[in-house]
């Protein structure tokens, strides 16, 4: 049955259906030894031979799904041209192709979601504006309350002084906060805080949808049990009908009017 090239490389697990795009467009991918390039094109998984970034699409109808506690210092692809660390680095006994769905921050720690199920994976993209995400920051400085609630306000979330067990002492000098928020909005996050003298020193990404980074120890990964893949899929499911789409707003056109018909008079 035909395809799209996007959907079989990404149910292929190479790369999600939007860095697939980015592959048919760059010429990196080949139907029966053939470069193309249109987005629209399709193939039969089956009978065709689809390769991308050098890779031969080999569907599996074993799907993955892995929960990583990155380590900060950690490039969340899996591959990196200035040769820093990647996710590949801490993805060993995994011989199946995942990729990293969304990213996270190089300094940043915490949950990340790899996978080889393409269709899921679209989804929670699409999703990702209103999907839960629950971050720990240590800024530099203490926020008072003034300060929280305009961030609250800015961030369309909660934010409230964190008392770890690892703190130091009961008023330390830059304390952790945590932050609960939908979306990516882990830029403005930061633009704030540091608009409000409190620069990020770390951040880690604690619960990503219904998944805790504090079920796996920091630079290991694991499976997904059934019951907590029903569960991601019920949360992305939620999010996509709670996702409204922002609308460029339309200028209206203008009535049309009969043209005037400028008369010069005899004189």
């Amino acid at each position: 049955m035909l395809e799209r090239l996007q959907k079989i490389i990404s149910r292929a697990g190479i790369a999600s259906r939007r860095h697939a795009e980015d592959l048919i467009r760059s010429g990196q991918v080949m139907v029966n030894g053939v470069v193309v390039t249109e987005l629209g094109a399709k193939a039969d998984p089956e009978r065709d031979r689809v390769e991308a970034a050098g890779r031969v699409a080999k569907i599996s109808d074993a799907h993955v799904y892995l929960l990583m506690n990155k380590p900060p210092e950690v490039v969340s692809t899996l591959a990196d041209p200035e040769g820093r660390r990647t996710l590949r680095n801490f993805l060993v006994g995994v011989s199946e192709r995942v990729f990293p769905v969304g990213r996270l921050d190089y300094a940043a720690g915490g949950a990340v979601f790899l996978t080889n199920d393409g269709d899921l994976a679209s989804r929670m993209l699409k999703a990702s504006a209103s999907l839960p995400q629950t971050y720990w920051v240590k800024v530099k400085g203490r926020i008072n309350e003034t300060e929280l609630k305009s961030l609250a306000h800015l961030l369309h979330g909660k934010i409230f002084p964190l008392r770890a067990p690892h703190a130091a002492g009961k008023n330390p000098p830059n304390p952790w906060y945590e932050v609960q928020i939908s979306g990516v909005r882990r830029d403005l996050l930061r633009r704030n805080l540091l608009a409000m003298g409190h620069p990020v020193e770390k951040l880690r990404r604690m619960k990503l949808a219904s998944l805790d980074a504090d079920t796996v120890p920091e630079g290991h990964y694991r499976e997904l049990s059934a019951p907590e893949v029903a569960k991601l899929v019920r949360a992305v499911e939620f999010a996509l009908k709670q996702h409204k789409p922002i609308l460029a707003a339309v200028k209206p056109r203008r009535a049309w009017r009969p043209r005037r018909v400028m008369v010069k008079s005899n004189k």
